[in-house]
């Protein structure tokens, strides 16, 4: 036996166990209902994967498993995890491939098929995908999903003629069903007889995480010289913000009372993984390009947000942060995205007037609207934003640092009962990329071309005063109401 890798001082009662204490507990759980809130990247997918491998490849297996996953790629490494464990334990499978299971709605799964007979399906996290169909359910990244209580409500009938449903998730903020899944086990006498399981970074550290990390990773990987405590504060470090490392490593739901948008308003608005939204300078587009940009110098950013609107819903196709950059190097940014774009909205505020200015002189006060964030412009800014995220109007990246500066805004009531919106200051930002996407929202929804307009008829009768006009010896064309003709009945 090779001499271990590393400093992790928490070594495993078994160092040559595949599975931690944790992992284990949750494999040989049987019950018919299990939820697991976890920290991110612990093992629990791997873990569910080897689970799911044995339902499925056991003789007299009853029931197919369906797991649903957050995308389209996520669904792929379940299935390449399912194929790893099946390779392990020489278990006969074959991999089917993507499959269409729906061919109405389009809907496909990647479907390993076992000896047994009996197949694990993955999917994307589309709930339609789970109707009608009986076996066990996997519902990974649960909170992810922008409609989480129609998943648990088409997914929990598949399990009435026998079979398990499996939640796993990491929190996304307060007010998310499987917040109140949690809540309701935990603290409402468990109604629904939920099994619940609970692993933070810490508790998986404690049990030998680290340990187990380094003997995977390369023997010249950074994390080799670090003990527990040191990788704690390596990971926590390396997140966007101390409340998106409680919610992702720590269990602890963001609080979406203290904040103006919830987690879930911003996740159901994010674009799924592998999708191709970015769009270049010299890219095609399809729809109209819009553009806010919130100003910064030193202390905060300077954010460029590029929308492109498709029927009524705004797509992202270009994030840029600028930090302490000199302002002639932050126009060789600026100058060639306000050129593409029909109308562009740019923080006036403070220095930001240096930057409007020069812009509007560049392209025409008519497209470049210099924005003066003042409390009731704030307002009229953030409420637009969180309505089009309501709706579903609105695409935005699946970006941690995008997710935490949007987290950022807090509205806040005075005691002579005006409404500010502040937000905290950190390394990142100041909420810049909040205000740069409200402002191109506010860009698109008040376009600059010409709204049509028909003429208010200035004669008594309105247009059918016209006849008569015309039979008038005085009858004048440049001054009468347009020419229509009279209808009949008037």
């Amino acid at each position: 036996m090779s001499k271990p890798k590393g400093r992790a001082k928490v070594i495993p009662a078994n160092p040559e166990a595949i599975f931690l204490p944790f992992q284990s507990r949750w494999i040989q759980d049987t019950s018919r209902l299990k939820l697991m809130e976890k920290s991110r990247q612990i093992g629990i997918s791997w873990s569910t994967a080897y689970g799911a491998d044995e339902r499925a490849a056991a003789q007299g297996a009853r029931f197919d498993e369906w797991v649903s996953s957050r995308d389209d790629i996520q669904a792929r490494l379940f299935i390449e995890d399912c194929k790893l464990w099946a390779g392990i334990m020489n278990m006969a499978a074959q991999d089917l491939g993507e499959v269409v299971i729906d061919a109405k709605d389009k809907l496909t799964a990647y479907v390993l098929q076992f000896a047994s007979g009996r197949r694990i399906h993955s999917m994307s996290s589309n709930p339609d995908a789970q109707a009608g169909k009986r076996g066990s359910r996997i519902l990974d990244e649960f909170a992810l999903n922008a409609d989480q209580r129609k998943l648990w409500a088409i997914a929990y009938p598949g399990i009435t003629w026998g079979g398990t449903m499996e939640l796993i998730s990491t929190h996304r903020g307060s007010y998310s069903f499987f917040n109140s899944l949690v809540k309701e086990a935990r603290e409402k006498g468990n109604p629904k007889k939920i099994s619940l399981h609970r692993v933070t970074l810490q508790d998986a550290l404690d049990q030998g995480f680290l340990y187990k990390l380094q003997q995977a990773l390369p023997a010249d990987a950074e994390q080799q010289d670090m003990d527990e405590a040191a990788y704690f504060d390596f990971v926590r470090l390396g997140a966007a913000d101390e409340e998106s490392f409680d919610q992702e490593y720590m269990c602890i739901p963001a609080d979406d009372d203290a904040k103006f948008l919830e987690y879930g308003l911003i996740t159901g608005c994010e674009y799924s993984g592998g999708t191709d939204w970015q769009r270049g300078l010299e890219d095609p587009v399809q729809g109209r390009l819009y553009c806010g940009v919130d100003i910064g110098r030193k202390r905060d950013l300077t954010v460029l947000w590029v929308i492109e609107q498709l029927g009524d819903v705004f797509y992202t196709r270009h994030v840029e942060a600028m930090e302490r950059m000199r302002k002639s190097d932050q126009e060789k940014v600026l100058w060639p995205w306000f050129a593409r774009c029909d109308r562009i909205c740019i923080d006036a505020t403070g220095l930001g007037i240096g930057w409007a200015d020069d812009a509007q002189d560049k392209f025409g006060e008519h497209r470049v609207e210099a924005v003066t964030f003042t409390a009731p412009v704030k307002e009229a800014l953030a409420y637009p934003l969180r309505t089009a995220m309501e709706e579903r109007a609105l695409r935005i990246p699946d970006d941690a640092k995008i997710r935490a500066d949007l987290r950022k805004v807090q509205k806040v009531t005075t005691m002579a009962g005006n409404i500010r919106f502040v937000a905290e200051s950190t390394p990142d930002g100041h909420a810049d990329r909040f205000w740069a996407l409200a402002l191109a929202l506010h860009a698109g929804n008040t376009p600059s071309a010409p709204i049509d307009y028909m003429a208010v008829p200035t004669h008594p009768r309105g247009f059918d005063n016209l006849a008569a006009g015309r039979m008038a010896d005085n009858f004048d064309r440049e001054t009468t109401d347009v020419s229509l003709p009279e209808p009949r009945g008037w």
